[in-house]
């Protein structure tokens, strides 16, 4: 007997069902957040990714008047922008639009992973969506709050990836006519994500005042 596993319990990504979802990477939080450049440039390379595939892409910004509006490196003038005061992205507004779309998978990243991510998450999850996290995209204050976060994640369903595998996996071919730029874009990814590598240890920068290039 042949077991074969479906598209959705393997997480597949299809560009034609897909939504990115950007949550709350705002001015405010670029002094707070840990890896705060490596989330703003693993975003900026999504946002390409949004562009190439035709994929819609959704942002919050959690009490703008305060927090300020997302980080002036990320264009979201192609994007649907939702301020909102929960924590999960969810709310009515957004729901609305997102079930407009008629697409059941989304592609999650932001910060913070702990809160505002994880509520988005699991109330998506609830809903009957497929949710992928990027695990290079998202972030909290301190480091243990985003690894327990991502534990609870994928203990609730959640598929958690990275930018670059989420981009090859809607590639699929090298034959693909969005091949050129995606290659380009992820090259351009890579050549930041090096020039953010701490010298001694070979991690990533913490929250820097300085944006990513």
């Amino acid at each position: 007997l042949v077991i074969m596993a479906s598209a959705a319990a393997l997480g597949r990504l299809e560009p034609a069902a897909a939504v990115f979802l950007l949550c709350d990477v705002q001015e405010r939080f670029r002094d707070v957040i840990d890896r705060m450049p490596q989330v703003i440039t693993t975003a900026k390379l999504m946002l390409q990714g949004a562009e190439i595939f035709e994929i819609p892409l959704l942002i919050t910004e959690q009490y703008p008047k305060a927090l300020g509006h997302t980080v002036s490196e990320l264009d979201v003038s192609k994007a649907k922008v939702f301020e909102k005061t929960k924590f999960s992205m969810c709310t009515d507004e957004f729901l609305t639009y997102l079930q407009d779309l008629n697409r059941k998978v989304v592609v999650l990243f932001g910060v913070e992973t702990h809160v505002c991510v994880q509520q988005t998450a699991l109330d998506l999850l609830e809903k009957g969506f497929q949710v992928h996290i990027l695990a290079d995209g998202v972030s909290s204050q301190r480091p243990m709050d985003r690894e327990v976060a991502l534990d609870r994640l994928r203990q609730a369903g959640c598929f958690v990836t990275t930018a670059e595998s989420a981009l090859f996996e809607l590639l699929r071919s090298k034959d693909a006519p969005q091949f050129k730029p995606v290659s380009g874009a992820v090259k351009a990814f890579a050549d930041s994500l090096r020039s953010l590598a701490a010298p001694a240890a070979g991690g990533y920068v913490a929250a820097a005042p300085t944006a990513a290039p």
